[in-house]
């Protein structure tokens, strides 16, 4: 995947994505999936997928061999499902802050 700066049609910097999971939304991205060492939020209404999208993205990441924090802000995070979707639920970095 490669970002550019708006007006110049030109590569500003390649960078390394990883895949949704989902073909079509890796798509509808534009570069292939997410980029690889910066911060994703996912926001949507409730129910939407988004922990699901979530989960399926670290599973992906962690297939390639990195590493992935989530940050459970509801403190609702169920290891089961997570591990259903492909997580290594071991090596999964989480943090549960008591506000925010």
């Amino acid at each position: 995947g490669s970002i550019m700066r708006m007006g110049d049609g030109e590569v500003a910097e390649n960078i390394q994505v990883v895949s949704t999971g989902s073909l079509g939304l890796d798509i509808a991205l534009g570069v292939g999936g997410l980029p690889r060492g910066r911060v994703v939020e996912i926001y949507g209404p409730e129910s939407s997928g988004k922990t699901t999208l979530t989960l399926q993205v670290v599973a992906e990441l962690q297939k390639l061999g990195g590493t992935a924090a989530f940050i459970d802000a509801e403190h609702a995070l169920d290891v089961q499902y997570a591990a259903k979707l492909g997580v290594n639920v071991p090596e999964l970095l989480i943090s549960q802050p008591d506000t925010g």
